[in-house]
């Protein structure tokens, strides 16, 4: 029985993630179209972080604000993802001490 509600669930999980998968490869969109979709991970991943940037200390928001002002100033020189980060993690970490 627990097996049977484990598959059943995992189908109702994996289904409407995989149909569209199939469907999308076989539709040909407008430009504007494929440009907004493609701005859509962008668009999440801002949502994500936003939020952390804002509670990294509750008392001094600005703190937060700084270290992302850091991530966007690296990466708009395009530097390594990886660099990116830990220079954000060490402006956070320089403005706490």
């Amino acid at each position: 029985m627990i097996l049977a509600i484990i598959i059943g669930m995992s189908l109702v999980t994996m289904l409407p993630r995989i149909i569209p998968a199939f469907i999308v490869d076989k539709l040909q969109f407008p430009d504007w179209v494929n440009r907004w979709l493609n701005a859509i991970p962008y668009a999440a991943l801002g949502a994500l972080i936003f939020p952390g940037i804002l509670s990294v200390i509750p008392e001094r928001p600005y703190v937060g604000l700084l270290g992302g002002l850091a991530a966007v100033a690296l990466a708009y020189l395009r530097v390594n993802v990886v660099l990116v980060v830990i220079g954000a993690i060490a402006a956070v970490f320089l403005l706490t001490l």
